[in-house]
């Protein structure tokens, strides 16, 4: 895909690799970019720093309302990355309760599947366009310290493939970002080795460029793919060391 000219929405603008996404995609050229966030106070000075060229957009993707408000309003866009996601950092039988794991699957699974159905034909519309998820290498295994993000990124997976074979007819690219631990607020806690924002983003727009469907970053996804390949059993008893709490 090429960037120049894009229009593109980013989701969870307001911090972390969404903002860094914003400003990697104005610098490769994009003519537009819809910076959304659940709090639009976030993204302001984005905005004021580019002028003409950022908008923001209050959009929480969990909320069917705000989601077909973006739809209307975002009639422009050919490229979609939906990057808002949650980490609640919690296990299956250690959490207190099924809240956290609901509000993971909520967010990470079906708003972005909300997202995707939202702005599907559209972006068939422009020409196919591409549609970005932005997932995490947890998706293929199960770190049990945060083990219900680990399941909402697994159906995220599944989802993300499903839409690229239906939305293939009408020539979309559809990306899955597979990251390892980023170092953002979502990852303060962990302390493992970690990419910077700016190097996820620049990724990214490498995999569109290049027309990517998977786009891997950082150490932490070549290790797991490696040993999935080899020994997956393995993989799994010594992620089972990482524990919740």
């Amino acid at each position: 895909m090429d960037i120049s000219n894009t229009t593109a929405l980013v989701t969870g603008a307001n911090r972390g690799l969404g903002r860094e996404l914003v400003q990697q995609l104005l610098v490769a050229g994009a003519r537009k970019v819809y910076a959304s966030a659940r709090d639009i106070a976030a993204v302001q000075d984005l905005v004021q720093a580019n002028p003409g060229r950022v908008e923001a957009l209050t959009l929480d993707i969990t909320n069917a309302d705000q989601v077909a408000a973006a739809q209307a309003r975002c009639s422009d866009v050919n490229l979609l990355v939906n990057n808002a996601g949650i980490n609640r950092g919690q296990g299956f039988i250690a959490a207190a309760s099924l809240v956290d794991a609901q509000a993971e699957m909520n967010t990470n699974y079906l708003g972005t599947l909300a997202m995707c159905r939202a702005f599907a034909l559209q972006l068939g519309g422009h020409g196919g366009g591409a549609l970005v998820n932005v997932l995490s290498i947890l998706a293929k295994v199960n770190l049990p310290a945060m083990g219900s993000l680990c399941a909402s990124k697994a159906a995220a997976l599944r989802m993300t493939e499903g839409v690229r074979a239906e939305l293939a007819a009408q020539r979309t690219l559809v990306v899955a970002v597979m990251t390892g631990a980023v170092d953002t607020d979502m990852s303060r806690d962990f302390q493992g080795p970690k990419s910077s924002a700016a190097e996820v983003a620049q990724a990214v727009l490498a995999g569109l460029q290049h027309g990517d469907e998977e786009v891997y970053v950082g150490d932490m996804p070549g290790w797991i793919n490696g040993a999935l390949m080899l020994d997956p059993k393995g993989i799994e008893r010594e992620l089972a060391k990482y524990l919740p709490g």
